[in-house]
């Protein structure tokens, strides 16, 4: 057993994935500082970020990975949805979008999952 123990895949979770990203991420912050929010490039790279993130999650809805792939795709879809009216209702929060649709896809697994 290594010098770490439990905590050695955590740790390596920490050395090889948190941190490589989060340096790209604070080059990103010190890079920005000074360009315009409205500049056309700066609009272009976050209409390609929010496009991304949205097929990722899409993908994982559709094709669930794991215990989810073991809820019903209506369960899913509807979680999203929740959430998607959460995120508007909440005046754009994505803390609540997010935090009600984990709570609906909790509550469809308990509920039938198989």
């Amino acid at each position: 057993m290594s010098a770490l123990g439990w905590f050695a895949p955590y740790a390596l979770l920490l050395l090889v994935g948190f941190l490589p990203n989060e340096v790209w991420r604070m080059l990103g912050v010190v890079f920005a500082r000074g360009l315009d929010e409205d500049a056309e490039i700066i609009v272009l790279a976050r209409a390609v970020a929010t496009a991304i993130l949205t097929g990722v999650v899409g993908k994982l809805v559709v094709f669930a990975p794991g215990a989810l792939a073991g809820v019903p795709l209506w369960v899913r879809l509807g979680a999203s949805a929740l959430g998607l009216i959460a995120f508007a209702l909440f005046r754009r929060s994505v803390l609540a979008g997010v935090v009600v649709a984990t709570a609906a896809i909790m509550a469809g697994m308990l509920a039938f999952a198989s």
